[in-house]
């Protein structure tokens, strides 16, 4: 992956662990920074593409720090790295603008599929919280206009939706179903138009609503 990554954390054990490991990957980590005032500079000096960015810290928090960012720099990639799991880190984070959220208890090659899936330009959510995000986003903001309860999908088209809802990534999609990439990516076409939908969150929620996410029946 040629990706460079700012680092965003208060402790400097945790940073210089990630920065090795990344390291071990071949991934640039362009800086590094203790809270949510100095991402906002180092954002601004280095323009990284990636900020792996806490949610704790001191001064400025990692949601606002987000806040900051993004109205500066929309087109930088912010994903949370943090040991909180809580639903309202979480469903603010996404507002914010953060394009993932990931727990740091993640393993080590799941962490690097998720920075694999961010630079394809997929969001990251850790597994264990997809669920919850999904039946957020299906319940308030990025509910999806109305259309008739059975569209005219696929076999096929439907299994994609049904992974799609359950947070999974267009590799791990294409593993199950034993099909490319790219013809995952050329599914995921079909399902927006015909659903008459603009990205994958909203085709995820409208699979929530109307019970394609956990109905194998229905694929």
């Amino acid at each position: 992956m040629s990706i460079r990554v700012l680092l965003v954390d208060d402790h400097a054990l945790f940073r210089d662990g990630i920065a090795s490991l990344l390291s071990t990957w071949g991934i640039e980590v362009a800086g590094q920074a203790s809270d949510g005032l100095e991402a906002l500079q180092k954002a601004r000096e280095l323009h990284p593409d990636l900020v792996l960015m806490d949610v704790k810290m001191p001064r400025c928090n990692g949601l606002e720090a987000t806040r900051l960012i993004k109205a500066e720099l929309s087109e930088l990639k912010i994903v949370m790295l943090t040991v909180s799991d809580d639903d309202h880190d979480l469903f603010e984070a996404i507002k914010a603008g953060a394009q993932g959220y990931l727990l740091k208890n993640l393993r080590g090659e799941e962490f690097m599929e998720m920075l694999a899936a961010i630079s394809r330009g997929e969001a990251a959510i850790s597994p264990t919280l997809a669920g919850r995000i999904l039946t957020e986003f299906a319940r308030q903001e990025t509910r999806p206009p109305t259309v008739s309860i059975k569209p005219d999908l696929s076999e096929r088209e439907k299994q994609v939706l049904r992974l799609i809802a359950q947070g999974q990534t267009n590799k791990s999609i294409a593993s199950n179903l034993y099909v490319s990439e790219n013809t995952v990516n050329y599914h995921i076409k079909n399902i927006l138009a015909k659903l008459h939908l603009r990205n994958r969150a909203q085709a995820a929620a409208y699979a929530v609503q109307q019970g394609l996410a956990d109905d194998p029946a229905s694929r």
